[in-house]
């Protein structure tokens, strides 16, 4: 079963191909520290070494635990000097997740053990195809991690996640998932600090949201 947006709920105000705004490389980190410090926490509590992991949607960097080596690490995004400078990637490829039915993933069936998608979420135009097929991919009671906060490329960002609050953002992506093969096992929901001057001073960092599902694919 499918949960269908409407053409509006997946128009954005940059509607050119989403290659073009990627083909530049952008090496610079998009999240705050203490972001990347919890997102990397969240890894470490549920990615063993054994596991096979893909990293959809991502770029020069992961955010996995620097002193674990997983048995292998799949990568995919727009831009490949991006992901050819990502030190943890295995073996990657580039593929533009928005183009109408093209969201099917060059990777077997149940042959991945985690799913990542970090900063992602808010740019997809058929996030339910797109969670239909890493329910395809990703084993029986294999996890799915997304994570996002409250800032985006708004431009690129569809009607959905433009004109829905933090909370409803939330519930968005939760009724997706629900609907197209994944049980979720945890919701996150934290504020962030950053601490500048030698900790000295502490901002408020970006918040830290977070969707942690279980694959359901046996009930399907």
């Amino acid at each position: 079963m499918f949960m269908m947006l409407s053409s509006f709920d997946r128009r954005k105000v940059d509607n050119t191909d989403d290659e073009l705004f990627y083909q530049q490389p952008r090496y610079v980190h998009h999240l705050g520290n203490s972001f990347r410090k919890k997102l990397t926490a969240l890894y470490s509590e549920f990615l063993k070494p054994h596991h096979v992991i893909l990293d959809l949607m991502s770029s020069w960097v992961s955010h996995l635990p620097e002193n674990i080596k997983y048995k292998r690490v799949i990568g995919h995004g727009l831009n490949s000097s991006e992901l050819k400078s990502n030190k943890r990637f295995d073996h990657f490829w580039v593929q533009d997740l928005n183009k109408k039915n093209d969201q099917s993933l060059p990777i077997e069936e149940s042959s991945i053990d985690i799913g990542l998608i970090v900063a992602g979420w808010q740019y997809l135009q058929y996030p339910e195809y797109v969670s239909r097929e890493l329910s395809r991919i990703i084993k029986s009671n294999g996890l799915l991690i997304i994570a996002f906060t409250n800032r985006a490329f708004w431009t690129k960002s569809p009607n959905i996640w433009t004109y829905s609050s933090e909370d409803e953002r939330i519930e968005y992506v939760r009724n997706v998932i629900s609907t197209n093969g994944w049980r979720v096992h945890k919701i996150l929901k934290e504020k962030t600090y950053d601490h500048k001057l030698l900790g000295l001073i502490t901002s408020p960092g970006d918040p830290f949201y977070s969707l942690v599902a279980k694959n359901n694919k046996s009930n399907n």
